[in-house]
């Protein structure tokens, strides 16, 4: 690292996964046609090299050059691991083995593949941000803690919500509204995403880690040192994604709704219901490609957010809405630095820059409302549970135990 610059080491899923969506917009069946049409990350990582955060970059996976030649001075080289023509399901080792203490791991692959690539990252000494969800099973998230308060190694989950503007201001807002009552979210994208997905939807994954996550998160932030959840009953609604033009894998759901109590830390006498809904058979006219609002009441006033119409609306025949900024600045640059994708990113990078130069400790982040692995746990927790009882058929306890947090 030259003046304190963070080598960045990117792991991107392949394009048949249809997570290139958000890091290159790629998909597997070519160039995504939602808002995220050129990615998130990967542009993002660029860009801080541009303005001088970053040195080095490196991507495990696949990405199309879609960016190079529409913004000025980006400089998009990049080391690729394996070479752009194999695959090889443990380059991560080897590309992981190749870095040095300090340097930064970005993982956006499948959902069963973040604890052991994370794990393999943090017992190297690197400071890693994990896609949500962080992990499926809450016992590899709380071992993820261990690791990197045992390395002293920066681990955020990219829970970009947390940095809207939007949310962030309800977020504080619901601290003046006393104890939690209530809070109900929903969120929903078009069936085409089942055909964007194909690959690991339901097999590797749920509708509920994939999009739930963003909302159970929310909640959980507004939650933090207020409130824990206690019980967690999931249901789901079936028979669309498994029937043509889809034809998912049997056990594929279509919507998935977790009902969880929750308790407050300060009054044992006040309990709260939150309801959380996610699904990917939303009607494709919608006019959406992500329907995101949420409710909260407290005891002395309400919340209602709805993000999926932000009062400014760009429309193209191609792709619908779009609600990133691509267009260059004046002066030919990239100009979403304020996109809340970009900002959760970027304060990523901060903190492994600050560690490195020894003006924080990695610990110092978990104080600072910022979704650090320790700061997360109850979100994989509620997801977990929710997994757990549609599997079992039951409700799912949640219960602390000293400083770790397990099923009943």
């Amino acid at each position: 690292m030259s003046d304190n610059k963070l080598n960045v080491l990117m792991f991107i899923a392949v394009a048949d996964t249809g997570q290139g969506e958000y890091t290159t917009g790629w998909t597997g069946s070519g160039a995504s046609t939602s808002d995220k049409k050129v990615g998130v990350v990967g542009l993002t990582c660029f860009d801080l090299r541009r303005l001088g955060k970053i040195d080095w970059v490196g991507m495990v996976g696949h990405l199309q050059d879609k960016i190079g030649n529409v913004y000025k001075d980006l400089d998009v080289s990049f080391k690729s691991y394996p070479d752009d023509n194999s695959v090889d399901p443990e380059a991560y080792k080897s590309a992981i083995d190749e870095r040095k203490a300090g340097d930064a791991v970005i993982i956006f692959t499948p959902d069963p593949t973040h604890y052991p690539i994370a794990l393999y990252a943090i017992e190297r000494g690197l400071h890693v941000l994990i896609t949500k969800p962080a992990t499926q099973l809450l016992e590899h998230h709380q071992h993820l803690i261990d690791a990197a308060r045992a390395k002293g190694v920066v681990v955020f989950v990219e829970h970009h919500k947390r940095f809207d503007p939007v949310y962030s201001d309800a977020r504080a807002r619901a601290q003046e509204l006393g104890e939690f009552n209530f809070f109900q979210a929903w969120m929903s994208q078009p069936k085409l995403q089942l055909d964007t997905f194909k690959a690991w939807a339901g097999k590797e994954s749920d509708i509920s880690y994939y999009l739930s996550s963003h909302h159970i998160d929310i909640h959980c932030w507004i939650m933090q040192g207020r409130g824990v959840p206690t019980r967690v009953v999931a249901s789901a609604a079936t028979g669309i994604a498994t029937s043509e033009p889809f034809n998912c894998v049997p056990q594929t759901e279509d919507t998935i709704t977790l009902l969880v109590d929750w308790e407050s830390i300060s009054g044992p006498k006040h309990r709260g219901t939150a309801v959380y809904t996610a699904s990917w058979t939303a009607p494709l006219k919608a006019g959406i490609h992500t329907a995101q609002h949420w409710y909260y009441m407290g005891a002395k006033g309400e919340i209602t957010v709805d993000q999926a119409h932000r009062g400014y609306d760009v429309v193209y025949d191609s792709t619908g809405k779009n609600s990133m900024k691509y267009s260059p600045s004046e002066t030919g640059h990239f100009d979403g630095q304020r996109g809340y994708g970009y900002v959760s990113i970027e304060k990523f990078i901060d903190a492994a820059r600050e560690v490195n130069a020894g003006k924080a400790k990695a610990t110092d982040f978990d104080g600072h409302g910022l979704p650090t692995i320790a700061n997360t746990v109850l979100t994989t927790a509620i997801l977990h549970a929710g997994r757990i009882s549609l599997d079992e058929k039951r409700a799912v306890y949640i219960k602390q135990d000293g400083d770790k947090w397990a099923f009943q």
